[in-house]
Order: C-alpha cells, then structure tokens, then sequence
C-alpha cells in the first residue's frame, strides 16, 4: 500500500512538472522558438482571442463540463476521506495508545514508542487537514459551475480549442486528488473492503457508525494555524473572483451587438487586465498556505496555475491593447503594480 502511495504521488508530481515545463519553455526568449509558443497560444486561446479560422474547437460553453467533473470528483474524494477520518482514524488512535501502554509494560523503548506516537497522531492530523482543503475545493468548483450557469452569458461562437478543453479536464481531476495524494490508496483500500463487507453481509449486518456533530466538528478545531490564513487568502480570491466574473457576465448587457466587446471596469480591473487569474493564483495559494507547505505535489500544482494563468494574462493584455485603443494604460496584466 505505502508502494501504491508512493507511486500515485510520483505520478501526479510527473504530470505537474509535464503540464508545466511546455509553459516555462514557450517563455524562453530563444531563436527557433517562436512556432512553439505560437502553437501553445492556439491551444491556450479561448473565446474573444481564438482565432476564428482556429479548428479542432468546442463551444466555450463546454466549460460547465469542467465544474461538473471536479464536483463529482471531490465530492467523491471528499465523502470517502471523511468517512474513513471519522471509522478509520479513532481506532489506529486506540491502537497506539494500546501499543504505547505494551511497550511501557513490556519494558520496550520508550523513545521508538513515542516516536511511532507522534507519527500516527501526524498521520491523523494529515487526513483532516485533507478533509479541510477538499471542502475548501469543493466550495470553488460550486461556486465555479453556478457560474457558467447563472453568471456567464457565452456567445453562440464563443470557441476554445480541444487540446484546452481536454487540458482542463485534467486539471480539473488532478488538482483534487494533489489534495490527498499521500493517503488516497490507504482510502481508496477502505474504501473497497467497506464495498466487499457490503457485498457480503447485505445493508441490515452491516455496522452502524454513531455519529454526532462534534465527530465532525472537534478535528476541525485542532487544526493549526496555518490552516486557518491559508482558508481566509482562499476566500480573500474566492470572493473577488466572483466578483470579477459578475463584471465580466454582465458586459453583454451593455452590448448592442452580440460580438461587440467593451472594457471592463471596477473591483480588481481598475489594477489588473485579468483579475480573475489573479484570484485564482490567489486561492490556490491559499489552499498552499493552508496545506502548510509540506507537500511538494501542491507546491508543482501551484506552480502550473501561475505559470498557465500568466501566459494566458499576457495574451489577454496584448488582445486588449490592440483591441482598444483608450484602454487604461496604468491597468497590469495580471499582478499589481509589477507584471
């Protein structure tokens, strides 16, 4: 199991680091390059700044497709490490404190017994904080698929590329398995046995779990500090995301024409060209600080939200620009005051 563990770690810090290199390569001002970043830039555009001779396109609208992807999946993920949080983890508590008091009686080391202590209490505390950033997960990709029906508008030739489409479907599905990565095949274990016992004994011999609000409460409350900055920089970006999207669905309304394009204006695009990347690079740093930094597959999906996010803002930037010709030149692409 710790193998398996292992290598679904390994395999999604691979896929970070594949997802992002491309990104970090197109950057590179190097000669012979060019037709590389053009060809990103195809595969990245979407909407106003897709070419419209692009093919191998999609309706933009199939961005609701994304959000009900990431809901099935983390609501999923989410159900199965609470579940085994609240079975599971009380009973491997009792076991250490079982083994802990053996080793003292046996005359056993009592240095090996507290280390095996704070270990498994660590291991404990590392499942419950999972279980805080996937609801913090779950609370974007709600709030993201309430969007694309209620907020935004899509025109009918609204368009993104099929490589963008299928690059977000994957983030999408690996942004929040990266949130319980180490721990995933021990769930994915008790989940399957949970699934067998059923299979066998039939829903009427199966054990009944107590339940009551401080089960799901008390471990939240032990969580430590970075946890709870890290939630406030999550919904800091959360809310002005929103925000900014409510700016940007309600442009259409001062439209006449349906392909007519206007400049928006007020929350974060009085500073920014794309401040809603700016709040996404701000709540995925917070699900970081949150996480406590320790885990380096979070660190690489962070680094492809900024990397993805600032090469798709400087396009943005430079269709605004060329597109508008009184666009506020004080406005940054996509951080305040530096880029």
């Amino acid at each position: 199991m710790e193998e398996l563990g292992l290598g679904l770690v390994s395999l999604l810090q691979i896929a970070w680091i594949a997802a992002t290199l491309p990104i970090l390569v197109a950057w590179l001002p190097l000669p012979g390059l060019g037709w590389f970043r053009r060809a990103l830039l195809s595969f990245a555009r979407r909407g106003k700044i897709l070419q419209s001779n692009t093919k191998l396109t999609v309706p933009q609208r199939f961005f609701s497709h994304f959000y009900v992807v990431a809901i099935f999946w983390t609501t999923i993920l989410l159900a199965a490490v609470w579940y085994y949080a609240i079975k599971m983890l009380p009973s491997l508590i009792d076991q250490d404190v079982f083994s802990t008091i053996t080793s003292h009686l046996t005359g056993g080391s009592h240095a090996f017994s507290l280390n095996k202590s704070l270990s498994m209490r660590e291991h404990v505390y590392n499942v419950w904080l999972s279980v805080f950033l996937l609801l913090l997960m779950e609370a974007q990709v709600l709030r993201r698929f309430y969007e694309t029906i209620y907020v935004f508008d899509y025109s009918p030739s609204a368009r993104m590329h099929i490589f963008g489409y299928l690059a977000g479907l994957f983030f999408y599905t690996a942004a929040p398995l990266s949130l319980c990565c180490t721990f995933a095949p021990e769930v994915f274990d008790f989940v399957k046995n949970l699934v067998a016992e059923f299979i066998v004994k039939g829903k009427d011999r199966m054990s009944k779990p107590e339940f009551n609000i401080w089960m799901f409460v008390t471990p939240f409350l032990r969580l430590r500090w970075y946890a709870w900055i890290g939630a406030a920089i999550f919904f800091w970006g959360w809310v002005h995301q929103y925000r900014c999207h409510e700016i940007l669905g309600s442009l259409r309304e001062k439209t006449e024409k349906l392909e007519e394009y206007v400049i928006p204006y007020g929350d974060w695009f009085e500073y920014v060209s794309s401040p809603h990347y700016s709040a996404e690079i701000v709540i995925y740093g917070g699900l970081l600080v949150a996480s406590g930094g320790a885990d380096l597959s979070l660190w690489l999906l962070f680094a492809f939200v900024v990397a993805n996010l600032v090469f798709a803002a400087t396009e943005t930037q430079r269709w605004y620009l060329h597109k508008f010709d009184d666009y506020p030149p004080n406005r940054y692409a996509i951080f305040p005051f530096v880029y």
